[in-house]
């Protein structure tokens, strides 16, 4: 075949490194987007923060400055961490005698130097809560409990065993069996004389430590220990802890006629055990395990100002980045240098990154905007009022794509009257009602919620029921939407919201 040159015309898109940073930036989270922010403040000496309020005290001559004046001009003005007061020249003692008593003290024969740093201040001023200590885990409580139990080395090993088989909710998750094994298999002539008679005394004792409820193997016996911890004079007690270790399955099926005639409990009884039972703990270890709170930071604010749904972007999101005219100025256009070159290519950089920073800002609050207008019936009444959405509609009204609107709607959070929400959180599904409308599968979860809270807890609503006063409502939704969305909010199925009042 023989090899030719042809020339074809077309048109196709090219994704370019700014359009790239531009996408990338879009669909960042605001954790994410401080974090390239402080990267590229340290990569490119072009950028800089601008500080508006950030006012330099002005400089004067230091032996015509007194310690005064400067401290007053700290009490006014914000300074560097690094900035030193110096003393005035009147102010310094020169007479330092060359012998000192034994029993002097420093502010007796030397005068200090104040100094404004913040250090100090900042240091009182910062919370318990800024140290870097490791919270305390689970085992690490029950091994302190430990140490203080006197046991023989052999139960030390057995009890270090179960304790380290024990998981956050406070439950033991091996076999004794298991134990036994392990301690079978070493070479020590002790260990191997160890049987599961020991293991289980051990374990009986570490039952008893704090919390109450630890180291049990199963949901009926941490009940129980909790109940046997309980004072003899406690009302109901022995009911009580009768239903948890031999009737745990009907209680838990909410079963009552069953659970009353095996018992041989009146009804009267068992409510009052089943009251007890609910002050129980199911997972004592949660009470020890601690987990950091992760906090959300909202991207933009929404407040209700003359009657009007305002929206503004959070300012402490992101700082305001500028270029530093200071390395500005140190370029020149006819200089190919490397230094210069330099120069210039973090120069263009740093105003590709402002640009896209600022299209990401003004694409996240033109969407924003459109979903508060379509949405404020949900800011006024709540979610019963939410209207159904879909990103389509939010794309067509901003005239963007909609792979664009799902990158700004990811990981973004607004901050209203009713709380902080994702922006996803705003669109949602539909179904048709009798007048030919639609109704959001939001507002339907809102609706589900209101009537289970509204139910008889003798006879709860069964999905059926609630398809059917839906209906009457003119919401036409089938019995498994509703079992799908009532999951969905984590209620149970009507036989297990039973209660006997």
């Amino acid at each position: 075949m023989k090899q030719s040159l042809q020339l074809k015309m077309g048109q196709h898109l090219t994704m370019t490194p700014q359009l790239q940073q531009a996408i990338r930036l879009l669909q960042l989270s605001t954790l994410d987007l401080q974090q390239e922010i402080q990267e590229a403040l340290e990569s490119n000496p072009m950028l800089d923060v601008n500080e508006e309020d950030q006012n330099s005290p002005a400089e004067s001559d230091a032996d015509s400055t007194s310690i005064e004046t400067l401290s007053s001009e700290a009490s006014q003005e914000t300074k560097p961490e690094t900035e030193e007061v110096q003393v005035a020249d009147s102010d310094w003692n020169d007479d330092i005698p060359e012998e000192l008593a034994t029993d002097s003290n420093w502010e007796d024969t030397f005068q200090t130097a104040t100094t404004s740093t913040s250090s100090a201040s900042d240091f009182a001023d910062m919370g318990l809560e800024s140290n870097d200590t490791a919270d305390e885990t689970l085992q690490d409580h029950l091994s302190w409990q430990l140490n203080l139990t006197p046991m023989s080395d052999i139960d030390q090993l057995i009890a270090t065993s179960i304790i380290d088989g024990i998981d956050t909710d406070g439950y033991l998750t091996v076999t004794l069996d298991a134990i036994l094994e392990h301690f079978q298999s070493q070479e020590s002539e002790q260990l191997n004389q160890i049987e599961l008679d020991e293991i289980e005394a051990v374990l009986h004792r570490i039952q008893q430590f704090d919390p109450a409820g630890i180291a049990a193997r199963d949901l009926s016996e941490c009940l129980a220990i909790q109940l046997r911890q309980l004072p003899e004079s406690i009302e109901h007690r022995t009911e009580a802890l009768k239903v948890v270790t031999q009737y745990i399955h009907l209680l838990g099926n909410h079963d009552y006629k069953q659970l009353m005639r095996k018992a041989r409990l009146k009804e009267p009884q068992l409510l009052a055990a089943i009251n007890l039972i609910q002050t129980l703990n199911p997972k004592p270890g949660a009470i020890i395990t601690s987990s950091q709170s992760e906090y959300v930071i909202p991207d933009v604010l929404v407040s209700k100002e003359k009657g009007f749904w305002q929206v503004q972007l959070n300012p402490e999101v992101a700082p305001k980045l500028r270029i530093n005219d200071g390395y500005a100025d140190l370029i020149k256009r006819a200089d190919n240098s490397p230094d210069n070159t330099y120069l210039k290519n973090h120069l263009q950089e740093a105003r590709w990154f402002i640009k896209s920073l600022l299209s990401r800002n003004d694409t996240l609050l033109k969407v924003t905007r459109e979903i508060v207008a379509r949405q404020e019936g949900f800011l006024e009444h709540g979610d019963e009022a939410m209207r159904p959405m879909v990103l389509h509609d939010i794309a067509e009204a901003v005239e963007m794509h909609e792979s664009t609107i799902s990158r700004v709607t990811t990981q973004k959070f607004m901050h209203t009257p009713r709380g902080i929400f994702e922006l996803k959180y705003f669109f949602s599904s539909h179904v048709t009602t009798a007048t030919g409308g639609t109704c959001s599968s939001t507002a339907i979860r809102a609706l589900i919620k209101k009537l289970v809270a509204a139910e008889s807890p003798v006879k709860p609503l069964s999905d059926n029921k609630i398809a059917q006063l839906l209906d009457e409502q003119g919401i036409n939704v089938a019995r498994r939407t509703i079992a799908k969305y009532r999951e969905s909010l984590s209620i149970p199925p009507s036989n297990e919201r039973k209660r006997l009042v």
